[in-house]
């Protein structure tokens, strides 16, 4: 099995507690974390050139945001705790784009956060954990 494992970020605390349980494993293992955040996003084949070109400008600006307001400082955070930690930004699908990004990587576990609190969380577990651990390539780990 791979020393690096993915972790599906969105800056909740049930993700936290993922990427912490995640560390942990990695760093007994001399392994590596690879925190994912993906952006949801569906293509319109509909869209005029100009409505395509505004799209793409705000896909843009989402994507740094994303990168400025929640990668970069959970990279910080989370570097020096005895793994090696990178990070990704996608769109798409959520359960799609995290088994995309562990077959890239050579990923050999993915780890997500469950947070039952909410209507939000229950969607995102009922939809990204029932689709990860019917379709992942490599082991999933749910956080409580």
């Amino acid at each position: 099995m791979s020393g690096k494992f993915v972790v599906g970020y969105d800056g909740s605390e049930a993700a936290r507690r993922a990427l912490d349980f995640a560390i942990e494993r990695a760093a007994a293992q001399g392994g590596a974390v690879l925190i994912a955040h993906v952006l949801e996003w569906s293509p319109y084949s509909f869209l005029t050139p100009t409505e395509l070109e505004e799209r793409h400008k705000r896909r843009r600006e989402e994507l740094e945001r994303a990168e400025t307001a929640l990668m970069a400082p959970v990279v910080k955070e989370a570097s020096g705790k005895g793994a090696e930690i990178e990070s990704v930004i996608r769109y798409g699908r959520i359960a799609e784009v995290l088994c995309e990004i562990a077959r890239e990587n050579g990923a050999g576990q993915i780890f997500i956060g469950r947070n039952g609190h909410s209507a939000w969380g229950a969607r995102v577990f009922g939809s990204v954990a029932s689709a990860l651990v019917q379709t992942a390539p490599v082991p999933c780990t749910i956080v409580p």
